[in-house]
């Protein structure tokens, strides 16, 4: 039984708990202006490469919380390790931004590696645009040089396991909008056809070398313009 003084403890005990802040819930993420884009370097490169890009996407409007730039090594295998890194990579990007889908721009052999996470690691699902500038979407014969020594050289033979299955089939599967820009006078992917792909805006940039494709202006001008479509 109560006595008096002990109901006015309980009383003053069940007020305080009823008076108590509860605790916030986490905010979920505010969702961005622009899907978030997810670039890819390419081969003996790294995120840097990227900067001219991104400067003119911050022009247009797009934030600096809007634009990923992936690191990867780039000597490891495409299907085995690097596609599977670069899911991991594009979740950790959607749960950041709090964005369904992304963008993704690839450069070289990072379409490689973008196409196969596309095709065969999920990607479907979480990529509404996919961007190859100068990719070597059918192998190169340039990557012969390294082959021996160099898993992702082998990875971009024509003919190899990685190329051979992303041409199986559909080039260019599901509901992800493509887009490949190419030069007829690069001097790393030979033979140049081997950059479009059936299905994809195939946009054919002139006579430019291999890397003058991240910034060349038209170039960036038409990869942004097929962003904001």
């Amino acid at each position: 039984m109560l006595t008096p003084r002990h109901s006015t403890a309980a009383v003053a005990a069940l007020c305080a708990a009823l008076l108590a802040p509860v605790p916030a819930r986490a905010a979920a993420p505010a969702p961005t202006a622009h899907r978030p884009v997810v670039f890819v370097h390419g081969y003996n490169a790294g995120p840097g490469v990227w900067g001219p890009l991104r400067a003119h996407l911050q022009a247009a409007g797009y934030a600096d919380s809007e634009l990923f730039s992936f690191g990867y090594d780039t000597h490891r295998s495409v299907n085995e390790v690097l596609a599977g890194r670069l899911a991991a990579y594009v979740d950790e990007v959607r749960r950041q931004t709090g964005a369904d889908r992304v963008d993704v721009v690839s450069h070289s052999f990072g379409s490689l590696v973008s196409r196969w996470y596309v095709k065969f690691g999920g990607g479907e699902g979480a990529v509404d645009r996919w961007v190859s500038l100068a990719g070597p979407n059918r192998g190169t014969a340039t990557a012969w040089a390294c082959a021996l020594w160099d898993q992702a050289c082998r990875d971009m033979t024509p003919g190899s396991y990685v190329v051979r299955n992303l041409a199986a089939g559909d080039e260019t599967p599901g509901a992800v909008r493509y887009a490949t820009f190419w030069s007829d006078c690069d001097e790393t992917v030979n033979p140049d056809s081997s950059v479009p792909l059936d299905g994809a805006a195939n946009t054919p940039v002139g006579c430019l070398r291999h890397n003058a494709l991240l910034d060349d202006p038209a170039t960036v001008a038409g990869v942004r313009a097929f962003l904001r479509q």
